[in-house]
């Protein structure tokens, strides 16, 4: 329970009263003012009229905190909150750790989120005086419901309430991305989502420690390659355009000067180091003044503002004024990191076998540590591998330009000899698979790390579904294609069978049909065609795998009622609860885990057409108040053979769940099963 301050002022006639707009208040019968109000006082929600800030006159800091669970209410450890240091900005904290930033307010957007913070429909306030610095909000249209929500895992989430639909949709949130994560490249770094690497030196810098940049260790950012002269006052500006503004905590902001005199006052004071137009309070000029290092900085088509960094006269005749985003991405070929075997000899200890930490049809994982300290993962194929060189070139090409917090990060490659080598980012937790099957291991997944885990697979797959620049098809998403960093947090791996669609392609179909049985949506396992929905079949069989702790196995030997056919009498007996592993305790929401039941039956249904797509999944997952349908019959429920009294098997029919096979074919999938992938 919460207890909140009541009112010090005393009154004669108090009333209390519930507004339309959700703030509880306090007044006096006769007076329109509050003695005190909610909103003064907000946990988890941002609703419109509520600001975010300080009141300078009492000292009041209201600011978002979340809950520490979605079923308890008590102070999370994320907070969203405006620091009174540099210019004003809403940072999102994860304790004493700074996570991710608005930027600050410059009269139209936040020029860091604009595209998701300044959504049509809603329209912000800065509020910037002697008595207070804040953030507020409404809605342009009294017909849109709009509020902000800071989710127990520190993800700040718009929600909108669709009449027709009668649900709240929450697709926005923040951060979105690895570029968004506070400081990601360092000091004056900066980061490209859509580059590769994603984070780069500014022209005129050079890696503090180079041996860690190849491999995505860039925490000690960049320093200037030639010092500023403060002297002589011979240094420059360099333009860099499409840049979102860098951190602004320590900057300076001057009211009523032009861009050209901020120019001037840069150059005279000596530990300035860039400078930017800026428009804070919405009317009027002025600039921002950078005294100290760069961070934070990183490629935004949506703030497309000119920062001007100051570099010595020695660098700038070097890279004089070239537009910015050329730069880092060079002639758009691939550039990834080519390593020294010898390096990677030396990190495996000659790749011992106590280094290994994995395996599959391709060769074996090694885990490895770089002299500076960096764990890897080595993935080594080997020379019978059935993920051959279109394999490998498929891995790199696709994983290589694909950036998401729930995909695995490919870092760079070997080739000596017959040597195939890839080196990913090192998961401490392994696959997946090796914690949902080992009874041991899975009694440390209880429910609320399971359904982190399901969330998080669900917003990997919507990104290479929908908002990377690439438009991929996964095609062997499984347990053991999802590995678990220190935190549990999922990652998808192995994107050698993966598939690019283009912009306006819906579906496509192969003669050869690759991928791992069990996992495999029925339109791709028989007829080779496949399609996003392809990708949510699989998601959706993981999703019941997570819920139950339970393979899902075929068997043809025998009638079998395996884990979907299972899931599938379950519902209809109204038995949901028997599905959940036993293991995950009594510490668990009922009406979570329904619904995820629901959510894995909808993805697995027969026909591809009724199978919701990621976007609506992600939805589905994230609102405990979005609509389900309900579900279909699912694809491969039941495998079993039928016994005719005629005594000829030669039109004997076997039932594979609602689609009819004749021998030949039961024949012909049971040795696709053999020949390819297939997890025991």
């Amino acid at each position: 329970m919460i207890f909140l301050p009541m009112p010090s002022v005393a009154l004669t006639n108090p009333v209390a009263q519930l507004l339309d707009d959700g703030n509880f208040v306090i007044r006096e019968a006769n007076s329109n003012e509050f003695a005190w109000q909610s909103f003064d006082y907000p946990t988890d929600t941002h609703l419109p009229g509520m600001k975010i800030g300080w009141d300078l006159r009492t000292g009041l800091n209201r600011n978002l905190t979340s809950w520490r669970s979605d079923d308890d209410p008590s102070p999370g450890s994320h907070q969203a909150s405006i620091d009174l240091k540099g210019i004003p900005q809403i940072n999102l904290w994860s304790g004493s750790t700074k996570k991710w930033r608005t930027g600050p307010w410059n009269g139209a957007i936040f020029s860091n989120s604009g595209e998701i913070l300044t959504t049509s429909g809603v329209l912000f306030y800065s509020i910037s005086n002697d008595d207070e610095v804040c953030f507020t909000y409404n809605t342009t249209d009294p017909e849109i419901v709009v509020r902000y929500m800071l989710d127990p895992s520190g993800v700040v989430k718009r929600f909108t309430w669709i009449e027709s639909a009668g649900m709240w949709n929450n697709f926005l949130h923040y951060p979105k991305s690895q570029c968004e994560e506070h400081s990601k490249c360092g000091s004056y770094g900066v980061c490209d989502i859509n580059g590769w690497p994603i984070c780069s030196c500014l022209p005129g810098f050079m890696p503090k420690s180079p041996q860690g940049w190849p491999l995505m260790d860039v925490s000690s950012g960049c320093e200037r390659v030639t010092a500023l002269d403060c002297k002589n006052s011979s240094d420059g500006f360099m333009t860099i355009t499409l840049a979102a503004l860098p951190e602004t905590s320590n900057a300076i902001l001057y009211q009523n000067i032009s861009l050209n005199e901020c120019r001037a006052r840069c150059l005279k004071i000596c530990p300035c180091t860039a400078y930017a137009a800026a428009n804070i309070s919405g009317v009027g000029i002025g600039c921002i003044i950078w005294v100290t290092e760069l961070i934070d900085m990183r490629l935004s088509s949506h703030a497309a503002q000119d920062v001007f960094v100051r570099l010595a006269a020695a660098d700038l005749a070097l890279a004089p004024y070239k537009h910015f985003e050329e730069d880092i991405r060079g002639n758009g070929e691939l550039e990834l990191i080519q390593l020294q075997w010898s390096t990677l000899i030396e990190a495996t200890n000659n790749f011992a076998k106590t280094n290994i930490v994995g395996k599959g049809g391709f060769g074996l994982v090694y885990k490895g540590k770089l002299t500076e300290g960096l764990e890897i993962a080595i993935k080594r194929l080997s020379g019978n591998s059935s993920q051959g060189v279109d394999e490998l070139k498929n891995e790199v090409t696709f994983i290589g330009k694909l950036q998401h917090r729930n995909l695995v990060r490919l870092l760079g490659y070997c080739i000596q000899g017959d040597e195939k080598i890839l080196v990913y980012e090192y998961m401490p937790n392994g696959s997946l698979d090796a914690f949902l099957f080992d009874k041991e291991k899975r009694v440390h997944l209880d429910w609320q790390t399971r359904f982190h885990i399901i969330v998080g697979i669900a917003r990997g797959l919507l990104y290479l579904h929908q908002d990377s620049r690439l438009r991929i098809i996964h095609r062997d998403l499984k347990a053991s294609n999802i590995l678990l960093d220190n935190e549990m947090n999922p990652k998808i791996s192995d994107f050698g069978l993966a598939r690019n669609f283009g912009e306006h392609d819906t579906m496509t179909k192969t003669r050869k049909v690759v991928g791992t049985y069990g996992y495999m949506a029925p339109e791709y396992a028989l007829n080779g065609v496949f399609s996003v929905k392809s990708d949510v079949f699989s998601f959706g069989v993981l999703i019941l795998e997570i819920i139950s702790g339970q393979r899902n196995r075929i068997f043809l030997s025998e009638p079998h009622l395996y884990l979907l056919g299972n899931a599938w009498s379950l519902w209809n007996e109204g038995k949901v609860l028997d599905l959940l592993d036993p293991l995950v305790g009594n510490s668990f929401s009922m009406t979570q885990v329904m619904r995820c039941v629901n959510i894995g039956l909808l993805c697995v249904q027969e026909k591809s057409e009724d199978r919701p797509v990621m976007s609506s999944v992600v939805i589905m997952l994230g609102n405990d108040n979005a609509p389900l349908l309900e579900p279909k019959a699912p694809g491969f429920k039941t495998i079993f053979p039928t016994k005719h009294n005629s005594g000829s098997n030669q039109n004997a029919l076997h039932s594979f769940n609602t689609i009819t096979l004749t021998e030949q074919q039961v024949v012909h999938v049971y040795f696709m099963m053999i020949i390819t992938k297939y997890d025991a």
